[in-house]
């Protein structure tokens, strides 16, 4: 079968193309869908992607968390469906309460574009199930409010229950409790994380490692984990 991953566009939306670019070099088939409408067109899985939605007015991903769509999303979520927010999809997840904590102004204060170092907390989830625990990555990160916070109780559940999903390495790039990068849920499905995996899916346009200017592709193993996730779930 070939995987319908549905990328929801919101008003803001700037990395809906990339993510839609990246599905479809992973080998599955990406889906346009419009945050105004309940219609998730029967997609496998669905992918959150970074902007700015409505500005970022209130709080990032506030507004978009109260999205039409978002009704559906929650309900794909209950149901077991593989989630996966980037950056402001990553804000959207928290807002809506699918995933825990908050995010903030970054603690320089400053939007901050780098390629950054990660480690692979969680293996487990139907996005990183093509990686090991403890493996390094490189992805692209770009973000304003990007720092992971939450209280005391919440943040000793997220590490308790190994709900982080990747950490930062090398430099904490936006203050970010614990050096979270990303998190799971409980059952796994629903991932968000702030670095950009869909700019880091083919040589010649990702980062930069010891054997090449640009030859990064350790995003594509997010995708390619959710396809194989759908896969396993329809056998």
């Amino acid at each position: 079968m070939t995987a319908r991953i549905g990328v929801i566009t919101f008003p803001g939306s700037l990395d809906d193309r990339d993510a839609q670019r990246a599905i479809r070099m992973a080998g599955a088939e990406p889906v346009v869908l419009w945050h105004g409408t309940h219609d998730l067109d029967g997609v496998d899985a669905l992918v959150l992607p970074g902007g700015f939605s409505y500005g970022d007015y209130l709080r990032a991903g506030a507004i978009a968390a109260l999205a039409p769509i978002m009704t559906e999303v929650k309900s794909a979520a209950a149901s077991g469906m593989p989630i996966l927010g980037i950056c402001n999809g990553f804000q959207m997840l928290v807002e809506a309460h699918l995933l825990p904590g908050g995010l903030i102004r970054n603690a320089n204060q400053q939007f901050i574009r780098r390629d950054q170092r990660l480690r692979v907390e969680n293996a487990s989830t139907a996005w990183t199930s093509e990686f090991t625990v403890g493996d390094e990555i490189v992805i692209p990160l770009k973000n304003a409010d990007g720092g992971f916070t939450a209280d005391a109780e919440t943040l000793k559940r997220v590490e308790g229950e190994g709900l982080v999903a990747f950490r930062y390495l090398g430099v904490n790039p936006n203050g970010s409790l614990d050096d979270i990068a990303g998190l799971t849920n409980e059952r796994g499905n629903v991932v968000g994380l702030m670095p950009h995996p869909e700019h880091a899916v083919e040589e010649g346009f990702g980062p930069n490692t010891p054997l090449a200017m640009r030859s990064g592709t350790d995003g594509l193993g997010f995708f390619t984990s959710a396809i194989a996730a759908v896969v396993s779930a329809a056998a």
